[in-house]
């Protein structure tokens, strides 16, 4: 055959394409499990900065996280569990999620060294640049945070990116989610001001308005669906 024919040349850069397309897939199945336990393990991490939890390594991350976080569920909107099977809260992906017409509401239960239970929800939600998300871990009792954990896709640095700082994070420590009986979520405030309904509050990112309206806007629409399986543990003996 000629090989400067355009056949040739057709040809040739068919079974070019073919080839190469075939090694990339097959490249591609051969680290998707690896990508696929990076991306976990980098959630479970998330899952535990929100009760203040480091493991000590990477190879330990699941280790750690099957110690302390000892279920995961979902609840309905009157807060009763739905589902309990295995990874059906860890499966659960927040982006589409916030987008259904009728949400799930995964919660990832923790057990401390020292016996104390912690109830951590996601939180997913639109910065100034892209998507923002979390996880609030609420204390037993039901009525406020323990910890706080934020991330971004790309927020400026130094300005809204400061979400995933703990210094930002921090502040959450402690708040009342239940002022007067009613829920109230925490407002994210510019220095110097307080927020009128009442709420308990954390200082905005200086220069980050728009970030932190959206972490205060995030939190509100977020976790306003757990009212009532919160209620349930503010009536609930704690367990033993």
């Amino acid at each position: 055959m000629n090989k400067n024919s355009n056949i040739y040349q057709i040809l040739y850069a068919a079974v070019m394409v073919l080839i190469v397309g075939t090694v990339l897939a097959f490249i591609y199945m051969a680290l998707k499990p690896k990508q696929d336990d990076n991306i976990a393990n980098d959630k479970r991490k998330q899952i535990l900065s929100a009760v203040h939890i480091t493991p000590a390594s990477d190879n330990a991350i699941e280790e750690t996280f099957n110690k302390y976080i000892v279920s995961g569920f979902l609840v309905d909107n009157n807060g009763a569990i739905t589902d309990s099977t295995e990874n059906v809260a860890f499966d659960v992906n927040m982006k589409n999620n916030i987008k259904a017409t009728e949400r799930k509401l995964p919660i990832f239960k923790c057990k401390l060294d020292d016996g104390s239970e912690k109830f951590i929800v996601p939180v997913y939600g639109a910065g100034l640049w892209g998507p923002i998300w979390g996880y609030v871990a609420v204390n037993e009792n039901g009525t406020d945070v323990y910890g706080a954990y934020f991330s971004h896709e790309g927020e400026t640095p130094g300005l809204g990116a400061e979400i995933a700082n703990p210094k930002f994070q921090d502040q959450f420590k402690d708040k009342k989610i239940y002022v007067d009986g009613g829920f109230k979520s925490i407002s994210v405030m510019k220095a110097g001001q307080k927020p009128t309904d009442g709420s308990e509050y954390v200082d905005a990112i200086s220069g980050g308005t728009i970030t932190s309206r959206g972490v205060q806007a995030m939190l509100k629409d977020c976790m306003t669906p757990y009212d009532a399986f919160f209620k349930k543990l503010q009536n609930t003996e704690p367990s033993k």
